[in-house]
């Protein structure tokens, strides 16, 4: 399984961009002892130059952390063919359950490397390098995150084993499970609609808000609600949207829409899904720094950015599922 093209690339990337991040963190912390941006020393102009160099190194590792979830669950795709009983992504992760804290460990690293980089580019734009010492902290902060991705990334592939028998999402995703998804997928489809729809229209709502005042109060209520409507994308995509896709009531599973039978449908929804979060959320985060007078400008005029953004991605994510369920067969539940 380790020779799988995706599997190689995962893990070789994974090894650089520790390698990369290990090098930035030991400059980072010679940044942090000796930065002194009102020093005019040949040696805090040549710790400035160095500055350019790790924050590159560092975006250029982290973009890949971001990019590694979208080829993580790709090749878990892709590589389901290869067990017994697996026919999705949903298989390939039950022939080794350290595959979903993998799964999870990407989510979550996906995030904050995209806060980080967020966080880098604000920092490159402003004058006097206001937040060289807090973006350094927070990469240290994030070296472990990542360094338990890449364990759990390891250890998942060299885990697996072809001659084993796995489960697929019929067992994961049935109604005969006590776990919390399968009382997600026994959620009555009519009112996850609803559920879906209203959050939308609030989050709708609340972006615009904050496109027309700039108080702090709605950049926070923003950020959490934005959390919470990522949460509730998740169920409704397994409670509903799942089901209309396949056209089958009892099939709830979020990953086989990722599939060529079902044009590959997954693949922006999830992206829509992730990137609105991703954006939504950075206003509400860095709201803080704006007490800083020379960042109150800068953040005030990338917040724009990030709430457009923000708002094209829940009316596209909209748009799909309500694609998927108006062109599909499956009409007894409207």
């Amino acid at each position: 399984m380790i020779l799988h093209p995706g599997a190689l690339a995962l893990i070789f990337g994974s090894a650089i961009t520790m390698l990369l991040l290990i090098y930035a963190a030991i400059n980072g912390t010679t940044l942090l002892i000796h930065w002194d941006y009102n020093s005019s020393s040949a040696y805090q102009l040549s710790l400035e130059r160095r500055t350019y160099l790790i924050s590159t190194l560092v975006n250029y590792a982290l973009c890949f952390q971001i990019a590694s979830l979208i080829l993580f669950i790709y090749t878990m795709d892709d590589i389901h063919r290869l067990f017994v009983g697996a026919m999705c992504a949903t298989g390939s992760l039950n022939a080794n359950p350290v595959g979903w804290y993998t799964l999870a460990s990407k989510i979550i690293v996906f995030f904050l490397s995209g806060f980080w980089v967020a966080l880098n580019g604000i920092d490159q734009q402003a004058e006097e390098y206001p937040l060289v010492k807090l973006k350094y902290w927070l990469l240290l902060g994030l070296l472990p995150f990542i360094a338990l991705d890449a364990a759990l990334q390891l250890k998942y592939f060299l885990g697996l084993d072809p001659d084993i028998i796995t489960s697929c999402c019929g067992s994961l995703f049935g109604g005969d499970s006590e776990q919390i998804q399968a009382a997600i997928t026994a959620l009555p489809v009519f009112p996850a609609m609803v559920a879906f729809y209203g959050g939308s229209v609030v989050l709708t709502g609340l972006i615009v808000l904050n496109l027309f005042w700039r108080s702090g109060v709605l950049r926070y209520l923003l950020a959490v609600a934005t959390a919470g409507f990522f949460i509730l994308s998740i169920a409704s995509i397994i409670a509903f949207v799942s089901i209309y896709a396949y056209e089958l009531p009892t099939h709830h599973c979020p990953f086989d829409i990722l599939q060529r039978e079902y044009n590959f449908i997954g693949y922006p929804l999830y992206l829509t899904l992730f990137t609105g979060t991703y954006f939504g959320m950075l206003p509400g985060l860095f709201q803080s720094l704006k007490t800083a007078p020379c960042l109150h400008d800068l953040i005030g005029t990338m917040e724009k950015k990030w709430l457009y953004r923000c708002i094209v991605c829940v009316v596209a994510q909209g748009a799909l599922v309500t694609y998927t369920v108006y062109s599909s067969n499956l009409s007894s539940f409207l």
